[in-house]
Formats: structure tokens, sequence, C-alpha cells
């Protein structure tokens, strides 16, 4: 059986974040800085650039992710820190049915999955959001909030629109419901407080 541990994206585990997000979909390319800037900023930055904003957020802190090992091997990668450093999402008209304000710093999101190929299948996701969890909590987030697709909702979504992560992984965790902005997209959320 693998061991698996997750750590946080800090600034010493920088190779290891390049490796696990350049197993496959977008993540090589886009260095998790889709939420991070406006559009026009992404369209704007070059991979290289993209690049180094990542090294930057990873030697700030609370650090923007955790990283995925597998026998030592960087694996996997998720997106959790406080929603007001991910600008992008208070501009994505179809989360506005946020319950949440959006300039409230105790709100955490969890907006990005990335799990190498030869890593996929072996409940990796869920391992990432249960220690984002614990480290939004170590954090003091009051809310975590995410957008996941409903592979189930009849519509075949795109394998890299899955980085969102996927519906019933949320729910196992205990989120609710809290919009449906399209029928394959939910805005989940989970109140830490209780």
């Amino acid at each position: 059986m693998a061991h698996i541990t997750i750590e946080p994206a800090t600034a010493d585990r920088f190779d290891d974040a390049q490796h696990a997000l350049s197993g496959g979909g977008d993540g090589r390319g886009c260095q998790c800085q889709w939420w991070t800037i406006t559009n026009a900023e992404f369209n704007r930055t070059t991979l290289d650039e993209r690049r180094e904003l990542l090294r930057d957020e990873m030697a700030t802190a609370p650090p923007p992710a955790l990283i995925a090992y597998v026998d030592g091997e960087a694996a996997g990668w998720v997106r959790v820190g406080p929603r007001t450093r991910q600008v992008r999402l208070a501009r994505t008209r179809r989360f506005a049915a946020s319950e949440e304000p959006w300039d409230d710093p105790d709100v955490w999101a969890v907006s990005c999955f990335v799990v190498r190929k030869e890593h996929r299948e072996q409940g990796l996701n869920a391992r990432l959001l249960d220690a984002a969890l614990d480290f939004a909590r170590a954090g003091g987030a009051r809310v975590v909030e995410a957008y996941p697709m409903d592979p189930h909702a009849g519509k075949k979504i795109p394998v890299n629109d899955l980085y969102h992560g996927v519906l019933s992984t949320f729910e196992a965790a205990g989120f609710r419901e809290v919009a449906r902005p399209r029928p394959d997209l939910a805005i989940v959320s989970l109140d830490l407080s209780r």
C-alpha cells in the first residue's frame, strides 16, 4: 500500500509543486494562477510570469495550497486559502449565489485540484480535501466554500474542467449545496465553527 503524506506548498517545495502540476491537465500552464488574477491579467502573463507568481505565493503565509506525496513523489495539489486572495472568484457571475460576503477573510475557498495521471483513482482528491479542511481550521477559517462539478448531472464534463473537484467528494466531507448555477456546477459550503 502506498504511503501518502500531505504538506503545505511552502517555498522549499516549489520543485515538488512543479512536478505535481505537470502531470496532466492545465496545471503546468496555469500554475494555479487562474483564480488569483483577473482574466485580462492572466491573458497578459506568460508561463514564466505565472510560475514566478506562484513562487512568490509559496513564499508567503499562509501557503496557497497543499501538496500530496505518494511514496515521496509529489503527486497532487489542492489550492486552499482565504477567498479574498482568489480575486477572480468574486468576479465570476456564476458564483454570485454564494451566501458569504466576498470581502470576509474568514471565508476560505478550495478552488483547484491537480492529480498526476499515474496517481488518479486512488482517492487523492478526498485526502487532499480532508487535509485542506484541517489546514483551513488551523488558519482560522470560519467557512470553506468550493465550486465542484457534478458529473451525474447528465452533461459530459471535459476532464480538464474537473480541476474544480467533484461534488460527491465534497458531499462526503460534509459540505452542503448552497446553489446550482448550472446543472453540472454547484456551490458548496462547510461551516467550520460547528
